[in-house]
């Protein structure tokens, strides 16, 4: 018996001591949301932690979702007690829209719930120019009314002007001032409709923040439908459905950066 309780006393001082012997980091925050300016080449996100615990972390592993993030971390060990922080840099490029980023830091925390962590940056990148919709078109026959694309400049662009140039001279296009501030109306209309016939617009803002990017509409008459009596021949078939991906996604304007 008396063997048996020592044995017991001694399982129980080595538990005490393990759990007392510990290592824990404990994040300021898991998730920065940031919102860079138009002009901002990167975003960048600081992840600040502390070991709370009594025993130094040691960081296994920190990796990036992606190649267009990097991340840092300002040690390789965090004592007891130390703070520090992890940076997760975004390298924008030409994105626009809601980004979301992650970083996964591994580190040798004996409690599996703790010892991986997942950082998230978010950034929301409103573009220079928003152009709604990015698509006008006309079918066979229509009467050649203009059709509006609206155009609305990020607020810190200050822009004053767009310059809207067509690939084809079968379309018209004119920029008035829009309803709202920063807003642009470009008014598109084709001289004719009995035929079918395809336009990439170019538009250039006028700003002392753009740096020669331009931005891509475009505009479509569309073929006549085939009439009933219309044998459909592969290469019909083929035409149509060119036709119908590109009403659902437009093709880009040659040449111009990706916005």
């Amino acid at each position: 018996m008396n063997t048996n309780f020592s044995r017991l006393i001694g399982v129980l001082a080595l538990a005490a001591l393990a759990q007392s012997a510990r290592a824990e980091l404990k994040w300021e925050q898991t998730s920065v949301d940031l919102r860079p300016g138009f002009n901002d080449k990167q975003a960048v996100a600081h992840f600040k932690y502390e070991n709370i615990g009594n025993t130094p972390v040691h960081f296994k592993s920190v990796h990036a979702s992606c190649g267009c993030t990097t991340a840092q971390t300002q040690n390789e060990q965090v004592a007891p007690g130390q703070k520090g922080e992890i940076t997760a840099t975004f390298n924008i490029g030409g994105r626009t829209g809601t980004q979301v980023k992650t970083v996964t830091v591994q580190t040798d925390d004996p409690d599996v719930a703790r010892s991986t962590t997942v950082l998230t940056l978010k950034a929301v990148i409103t573009p220079l120019l928003e152009i709604q919709p990015v698509l006008v078109y006309w079918h066979n026959g229509e009467e050649p009314k203009p059709k509006i694309i609206t155009a609305k400049a990020n607020k810190d662009a200050v822009i004053k002007k767009l310059d809207v140039t067509s690939s084809s001279p079968d379309f018209t296009a004119k920029v008035d001032a829009g309803s709202a501030p920063n807003e642009f109306r470009i008014s598109v209309q084709p001289r004719d409709t009995s035929k079918a016939v395809y336009a990439t617009l170019t538009i250039k803002p006028d700003s002392p923040a753009n740096t020669g990017n331009m931005f891509g509409a475009a505009a479509r008459v569309m073929p006549p439908a085939p009439t009933s009596g219309t044998a459909i021949t592969p290469s019909t078939k083929a035409t149509l459905s060119t036709v119908r991906h590109d009403l659902a996604t437009p093709a880009p304007t040659a040449g111009l950066p990706r916005q």
